[in-house]
């Protein structure tokens, strides 16, 4: 599935108080989903010595695509495209890397 496709359904997907001009909630929304992200490391941590079991990274994954489910609905609250923020994303970390590289920016 690409981007666009995925941003089209999850448009249809989003239920909650004034879809549509509430940015709000969904940025609330990625906040918390990235912390259940940290919390599942912090487990591996705590519990695995560091190592990520079969079934933890399971969790990771299904936490991660509450992650992009998020991101991608605050992206659409503000009319964003998920292509053109990946495009424009990855041409800055280029660019970054390339200073890098020519000494421009301090390792």
């Amino acid at each position: 599935m690409d981007f666009n496709s995925y941003q089209q359904e999850v448009l249809k997907q989003g239920i909650y108080p004034r879809q549509g001009e509430n940015y709000v909630f969904p940025s609330l929304g990625l906040c918390g989903e990235a912390g259940e992200v940290a919390e599942e490391i912090k487990k591996a941590i705590r519990d695995d010595g560091e190592m990520i079991t079969p079934s933890r990274k399971q969790a990771i994954f299904l936490e991660l695509g509450d992650v992009l489910w998020y991101l991608t609905q605050l992206a659409n609250e503000l009319d964003l495209s998920l292509d053109e923020i990946a495009e424009i994303n990855l041409k800055k970390i280029q660019a970054k890397m390339d200073a890098r590289i020519s000494g421009d920016i301090p390792r």
